[in-house]
């Protein structure tokens, strides 16, 4: 006797299930993620650090995980990021900002499925590595001009 063919089964995918509820990702988690994904670009010596976020995180005790960065989300849940770099000494400025903004656009994406319109940078400032601590000689770069008196 024949048998009947099986009707294959359909794949469910985790975004079929809308009975299930809502998921939502908490902006400090993005910021979190912002975070680790500027950090692993070369030249980016830290994130935040400016005297606004030292001193709004001493009033609004807010954790350090996402110093630096701001989140805000529009009416198509889109993210608008701000972050706030330090970069290392001799590094590219430019350059390194860009490859900030692709990275931040492209990890924030992959880990929460929404779009990323705008990723702003803004350095505020530049640091030496560790083990490079600035010397007393740095001054003679710059040559004596004579008195104008």
């Amino acid at each position: 006797m024949p048998t009947a063919p099986e009707t294959p089964t359909p794949t469910t995918r985790y975004d079929d299930q809308p009975t299930l509820g809502d998921i939502k990702i908490n902006h400090t988690v993005v910021a979190s993620i912002v975070r680790l994904a500027a950090l692993r670009v070369p030249g980016v010596a830290g994130v935040g650090g400016g005297i606004v976020d030292g001193i709004s995180e001493l009033f609004a005790k807010r954790e350090s995980d996402h110093r630096g960065v701001k989140v805000t989300e529009d009416a198509e849940d889109a993210y608008y990021i701000e972050l706030r770099l330090v970069v290392a000494y001799g590094a590219e400025i430019g350059k390194t900002a860009y490859e900030v903004q692709i990275a931040v656009r492209k990890q924030v994406t992959a880990m929460t499925g929404k779009d990323v319109r705008k990723v702003d940078v803004i350095i505020e400032g530049v640091r030496l590595p560790a083990d490079q601590p600035a010397s007393a000689n740095d001054d003679d770069a710059w040559p004596d001009l004579p008195a104008t008196d």
